[in-house]
């Protein structure tokens, strides 16, 4: 199974993949998941990306891995994902994993998006931001408290990808629909009768 989730802000965009990795291929799907994160570091706006083994303690699927990419916009993605490098990278892969890919996007601009019913205008920009802080900074805090002595001898760059990876997914199917519903009236106010 493989599933990937397309993150949007202004402007950079972020993916999280999770695959199923056939048993007894652990070694080779991960070496060839290493090839493809180094396949992409030659393309334009590429900004970084992190294979994420499965905790063998956690009790979590032993089978399922993560990949998160990061580029600087959605074109640049885009084009990233439309080559045929990454097409062979792919092929390499599809040997060691189970299930078919599922596509879902979503992000900052899924977050706010307007509710159902009559067409509204989006937020402005700085309701956006507010709203965006008041779900971030109680997250990332609450993921540092649960996972900061864990993560304490990890090098910097995997605790930032991993705990950016974890705001980014609690964030969009968790924190974020909370915090829209809740400020719906603030962010969506009704138009004065004409």
């Amino acid at each position: 199974m493989s599933t990937a989730t397309v993150a949007q802000s202004t402007g950079a965009v972020t993916v999280l993949i999770t695959r199923r990795v056939t048993p007894g291929h652990a070694a080779a799907f991960e070496q060839a998941s290493n090839t493809m994160t180094a396949a992409a570091r030659s393309f334009p706006g590429y900004l970084g990306g992190q294979l994420v083994r499965p905790e063998a303690d956690s009790g979590a699927d032993a089978a399922l891995y993560n990949v998160v990419f990061a580029f600087d916009t959605e074109a640049h993605l885009q084009a990233w994902q439309d080559s045929p490098v990454r097409a062979l990278a792919l092929a390499a892969i599809a040997p060691h994993i189970e299930g078919q890919t599922v596509r879902q996007v979503s992000g900052l601009g899924h977050w706010f998006a307007a509710p159902t019913g009559p067409r509204q205008n989006p937020p402005p920009r700085w309701k956006v931001a507010v709203v965006t802080w008041l779900g971030i900074c109680p997250t990332v805090y609450a993921l540092f408290l649960l996972l900061g002595e864990l993560l304490a001898p990890w090098p910097l760059l995997p605790r930032v990808m991993l705990l950016t990876a974890l705001v980014v997914l609690l964030m969009t199917w968790l924190v974020a629909p909370q915090l829209t519903r809740l400020l719906k009236p603030w962010l969506y106010p009704a138009s004065p009768s004409a």
